[in-house]
């Protein structure tokens, strides 16, 4: 399924399918982890704060409260597994979204694992998480920070364990990479490790900025040739890479595609692409830009004539992490991403912006 259909992939759960769900658990929220195959932590364990718990997070649906150090980890949010694993924990569950890795993590995150077994993966087909699935795992915290959870959802995962779903303050699948973090470092009673992580993080942008004053306020947007162009709103992580290394989005970029993560633009706002330089995510780097490049509309625009572009091809590893954005994945992209927006911006139209190496 395309990454820029993902809003769409989770829908309301059957009542037959919740009724399946509680039966297998039982009184699910009771579970106290002590299944023999609860998470472990990964690499040298870092204690949990004594004070951390009880802990309430708020969320579009109210608030949530974990009342003791979760043990048994499930990852609804589609990139959530990420801060989990960066916080020194293995979930038992994961959520697949992209990639095909084994537990759904990347190869910027496989060395968090340790010595502890992959996650069970769970599939999304279209009818939102798999609660039986879910509920077998006997989970004792349900994240789902990145994710588009509905009401209904929520209130069937809810039955069997703490969720703690999406930001009320950010569109479905918006909340920004830091905050994403903090409220998994609060769940996981670990919030001073993820002010730290966050920090490490925002340290390497800096670097970036200061390094290529060219970035600072130079307009540029992200997109996709996903049934025709398709590009990414303000509060889309994506739009955020650009914007963290001090780019400037489109002035009428959230106006033109309104309160989701991204959409489809017509043609006649094909202006929005003609920045200062223009990044997309395409299926492979010869046939998809060639297409792009035929269309007269595009083809005319001072962006592809001043050789402004950036392509990534979205099912490498490189594009997998641009699209997870997490604060494991962002130091990756960062290596490739910097040296590539540095060729598009340097104002010479001579200048080839090469794919990178790995």
């Amino acid at each position: 399924m395309p990454r820029a259909t993902r809003a769409s992939r989770l829908s309301g759960l059957l009542a037959s399918v919740l009724l399946l769900a509680i039966t297998a658990v039982g009184c699910g929220s009771s579970n106290s982890g002590s299944d023999s195959s609860s998470s472990e932590t990964a690499g040298s364990e870092a204690k949990v704060s004594a004070d951390a718990f009880p802990v309430t997070i708020a969320h579009k649906f109210g608030s949530t409260t974990i009342k003791s150090e979760p043990k048994r980890i499930v990852t609804v949010g589609l990139t959530d597994q990420d801060a989990v694993l960066a916080l020194g924990k293995v979930p038992v569950g994961t959520t697949e979204w992209l990639g095909g890795y084994k537990g759904a993590i990347g190869p910027w995150a496989a060395d968090k694992l340790g010595s502890s077994p992959a996650p069970t993966v769970l599939k999304d087909t279209g009818t939102g998480p798999q609660v039986e699935k879910i509920a077998a795992l006997k989970p004792d915290l349900i994240l789902a920070v990145y994710s588009g959870l509905t009401k209904a959802q929520y209130q069937s995962l809810s039955q069997f364990a703490p969720v703690v779903a999406q930001p009320k303050a950010y569109n479905d699948y918006g909340v920004p990479w830091q905050q994403q973090t903090e409220e998994i470092g609060q769940a996981l009673g670990k919030s001073a490790e993820a002010k730290t992580l966050v920090s490490g993080v925002e340290a390497k942008f800096d670097a970036a900025k200061k390094a290529n004053p060219a970035f600072a306020g130079a307009s540029a947007v992200m997109a996709t040739p996903y049934e025709g162009v398709f590009v990414y709103g303000s509060q889309d992580p994506r739009s955020r890479l650009l914007s963290d290394l001090g780019f400037s989005l489109p002035k009428d970029l959230d106006k033109v595609i309104g309160d989701t993560f991204g959409a489809n633009i017509s043609k006649e706002r094909y202006d929005l692409l003609d920045q200062k330089v223009a990044v997309w995510i395409v299926p492979d780097t010869t046939t998809a830009v060639t297409k792009l490049h035929d269309d007269k509309i595009y083809g005319d625009l001072n962006v592809v004539k001043q050789g402004r572009e950036v392509f990534i091809k979205e099912t490498s590893d490189y594009g997998n992490a641009v699209s997870l954005s997490t604060v494991l994945s962002i130091p990756y992209v960062l290596d490739r991403l910097v040296p590539q927006l540095a060729a598009a911006v340097d104002g010479k139209t001579s200048t080839k912006v090469e794919q990178p190496a790995s």
